[in-house]
C-alpha cells in the first residue's frame, strides 16, 4: 500500500520510518518532507490540494503529523472524499486549538488540573492577575508555535504577557482570548495514547527538555530532546494517567458527540502522587515521537489501523525494554531566527553507529548531494541502551560526529531520569 505523511519535521521522519518497516507498505511518500525523509512531494499543502493529491497519487492511506492540517479540518474534508486518513476531526482537535475549550473539556471530565481563569480583555486579565498574584502562567488561548505560553515570578512580566498577547497581537488571533492559570509544582512528563473513538491505547511513557540552555534554563523550545520511558512516571502513575486522565476526557468528547480518533497527547504535572493536566496535543509529540518509534516494535501500520477501524480493543502493543533517547541538534540563531544553508557534515559517520539513528527535522537537499541546514531544529540523533544513560551516551557518540557552523545542543539530555 501507498502511504502519505504530511509534514515536514523530525516527528514526521520517525513516522515515515517506522511505517516504511511494515510488510504492507509499498511505497511512502513525504510532503512536503525534508533532506532525510522518503519520497518527498512538492506542492500546495492546503486541505483542499492534499485531498486532491492523495486521490489522483492513489494514496491508502494519510497520516498527519503536525497540527495545523488537524485543525483546519483536513480529516473532515478527507473522510467526506472517501480517503482514509489518521487523526482527529476538527472538532476533536479542538483540544490542542484551544486551551479555553480543553479547560471545560476538563471540567466536564471531572479532570484534575491548575486552577484558572480565560479572559477575553485585557483589563479584566490584568485584574485576575492582580487579584490571584504571582508565580502565574499566562498563556494565549491558540495556537502560538510552542511560543504562546509564559511562566511570569514577577506580576510585572504577567502583565506585560498579557499585553503582548491582548494589545500588541504578538500571536495573531491565537492571543485574542487568554487563559490564566495557577502555576503547578512538581515534574512534567508527556503522556501519549491512542483512541479510537472509544478505546484508549496507552503509548511507552517519555520526557522532553523544553528549554534551550542546560539544566533547563533560557527560553522555551519546541523540544531539544527527549527520552522514554519517563522515570516519573511509575506503573501506578501509568495506570491512573490512563483510566483518570484519557478514558474521562474521551468519555466528555463523546459526550458532546466528538468521536475523537488518533492521538491524545497529555502533558502532566506529577507531584507527590497528583496528577494534573497542563495541556492537551492532538497528535506526536516532537521530539518524543522519535524515542517512541525507536522503542515500538508493534508495526505502527497495524496501529492506525485499529484507531481508524475502531479496533483498538483487539490489538496489544509490544515495546522494545530498552529505554531510548533524542538529542536535537540546532542552529546557530534557535530560537529565535536560525542561521540557514550551512552544509552538514558527519551524517554518515553517525549513523554507523551501532543502535543510533539520525533523524532530520529541518535540513533540506544542497548541491552536490550535501545536505544543509533549514531550520531551527535540525537533526534529532535517537539511539537505544540497556538503560537511559546508556541511550544517551550512544546518542551523543552520534552528535559528536556531526558539525556546521554555529551547531548547538544540550549535554544534559536526561538529566532528570539520571
Amino acid at each position: 500500500m501507498k502511504v502519505l505523511i504530511i509534514g515536514g519535521g523530525g516527528r514526521e521522519h520517525a513516522l515515515a520510518w517506522k511505517i516504511g518497516q511494515s510488510p504492507r507498505v509499498t511505497e511512502v511518500l513525504s510532503l512536503p518532507g525534508n533532506g532525510g525523509t522518503p519520497g518527498n512531494v512538492t506542492g500546495a499543502s492546503d486541505p483542499e490540494a492534499l485531498a486532491a493529491f492523495a486521490s489522483n497519487e492513489g494514496v491508502d492511506l494519510t497520516v498527519v503529523g503536525p497540527e495545523a492540517p488537524l485543525t483546519e479540518g483536513i480529516v473532515d474534508l478527507f473522510e467526506a472524499r472517501g480517503l482514509r486518513i489518521f487523526g482527529p476531526r476538527r472538532d476533536g482537535a479542538r483540544l490542542e486549538e484551544s486551551k479555553a475549550f480543553t479547560k471545560e473539556i476538563l471540567l466536564e471530565a471531572g479532570v484534575d488540573t491548575a486552577a484558572h481563569g480565560t479572559f477575553v480583555t485585557a483589563a479584566d486579565a490584568h485584574a485576575y492577575i492582580d487579584q490571584q498574584g504571582v508565580p502565574i502562567v499566562v498563556k494565549a488561548d491558540g495556537l502560538a508555535a510552542g511560543k504562546g505560553v509564559t511562566v511570569c515570578t514577577a506580576a510585572e512580566e504577567a502583565h506585560r504577557a498579557v499585553d503582548e498577547a491582548m494589545v500588541d497581537n504578538a500571536f495573531g488571533d491565537a492571543g485574542a482570548r487568554v487563559v490564566i492559570e495557577e502555576m503547578l509544582l512538581g515534574e512534567e512528563a508527556s503522556f501519549i495514547a491512542l483512541v479510537d473513538g472509544k478505546n484508549v491505547l496507552p503509548l511507552a511513557s517519555s520526557q522532553d527538555h523544553k528549554r534551550i540552555g542546560e539544566g533547563d534554563t533560557g527560553p522555551n523550545t519546541g523540544g531539544m530532546g527527549a527520552y522514554s520511558p519517563a522515570p516519573v512516571v511509575t506503573d501506578e502513575i501509568f495506570q491512573r494517567a490512563t483510566r483518570e486522565v484519557c478514558e474521562p476526557v474521551v468519555a466528555a468528547l463523546r459526550a458532546r458527540g466528538i468521536i475523537f480518533k488518533g492521538v491524545l497527547y497529555a502533558g502532566l504535572m506529577i507531584h507527590e502522587g497528583r496528577i494534573r493536566v497542563l495541556e492537551f496535543n492532538v497528535r506526536f509529540g516532537d521530539p518524543e515521537c522519535q524515542p517512541l518509534m525507536m522503542r515500538l516494535r508493534t508495526d505502527l501500520l497495524d496501529l492506525i489501523d485499529a484507531v481508524i477501524d475502531g479496533t483498538l480493543d483487539q490489538i496489544s502493543i509490544e515495546w522494545d525494554p530498552r529505554p531510548a533517547a533524542c538529542v536535537v541538534l540546532a542552529a546557530a540563531g534557535y530560537p529565535g531566527t536560525p542561521t540557514r544553508g550551512d552544509t552538514i557534515h558527519g551524517l554518515e559517520e553517525a549513523a554507523a553507529v551501532p543502535d543510533a539513528v539520525v533523524f532530520h527535522a529541518g535540513t533540506k537537499a544542497g548541491p552536490d548531494g550535501t545536505i544543509q541546514t533549514a531550520g531551527g531544529r535540525v537533526l534529532g540523533v535517537t539511539a537505544l541502551g540497556n538503560s537511559i544513560g546508556e541511550a544517551v551516551a550512544t546518542a551523543y557518540d552520534a552528535c559528536d560526529k556531526i558539525c556546521w557552523p554555529g551547531i548547538q545542543f544540550r549535554r544534559d539530555i536526561g538529566h532528570r531520569a539520571l
